[in-house]
């Protein structure tokens, strides 16, 4: 089988993309783990799939470098959005479904992409640490030496603790720069690696170091990978309404692979 493809990053977050809206297409966990592997594949962070969905633009089926599907990803939410304009989809706003629900994007005439993600009504904190779910479970630390930090090993070892072992949790060190600019690092599970940048991770940090108490926020975020920034309204203590991401989405190159 013959399987044409394109990549994408977003802010260094990477994927493959395939159109799959004629459903011919049917990838076994071990193909798309195959595909996604740096030295015996096309090399990505996770696998999308565009599919035809009655009543959106279309759906975002999302895969996690080893093969399995995943929750919820935002770069990749910014990439499949991107990835449907250049299959030529062309709208002034996308509505499509993701495996946490629907999701609206828009595209930027700078190029930025901005993706709403779901609301959020509660946080946990945990001992010196919190934890939220924002389509993704996320585990969000802050750190004082962030470049220093070794972000795999601290990682891990948060990710695969008694709680989080079975299902697994997404893990972001932060250093906050100023009331509203942060630096985040994240382990991501699925990749079970520090990625360059995690989309609903970034969300989840800017959530969790909002500097107003009650209302409209806007916090850069800077990552490995690139800049994108978060707004979003708080509502309570720990709600949150109206969350946009947002950032690049470019294209790296294309082609076509057998399996």
């Amino acid at each position: 089988m013959n399987i044409s493809f394109s990549k994408y990053q977003g802010t260094g977050n990477d994927f493959i993309l395939i159109d799959n809206r004629q459903k011919n297409i049917s990838l076994s966990q071990e193909q798309i783990e195959r595909l996604c592997h740096r030295r015996f594949g096309i090399g990505a962070d996770g696998l999308m799939l565009l599919e035809e969905e009655e009543g959106y633009d279309f759906r975002m089926v999302y895969y996690n470098s080893d093969g399995r599907e995943g929750s919820m990803c935002g770069n990749g939410g910014r990439c499949i959005t991107k990835f449907a304009f250049d299959c030529g989809l062309h709208k002034d706003e996308y509505n499509f479904i993701a495996i946490d629900g629907p999701h609206v994007a828009i595209i930027e005439s700078n190029g930025m992409i901005r993706l709403q993600m779901k609301d959020v009504s509660e946080t946990e904190s945990l001992v010196n640490m919190d934890f939220v779910d924002t389509g993704s479970p996320h585990i969000v630390k802050q750190v004082e030496e962030i470049q220093e930090l070794d972000v795999i090993s601290e990682g891990k070892h948060i990710r695969y603790n008694d709680r989080f072992a079975e299902q697994g949790v997404n893990v972001n060190f932060v250093k906050v720069l100023d009331e509203c600019s942060i630096y985040v690092r994240t382990y991501e599970r699925g990749v079970e690696d520090e990625t360059f940048s995690c989309g609903t991770g970034v969300t989840a940090s800017a959530l969790l170091n909002a500097h107003n108490e009650n209302g409209f926020n806007h916090i850069d975020v800077k990552t490995n990978g690139g800049d994108l920034y978060v707004e979003f309204e708080k509502t309570g203590e720990a709600s949150f309404e109206n969350i946009w991401l947002a950032g690049p989405a470019e294209k790296v190159f294309e082609g076509s692979i057998l399996l």
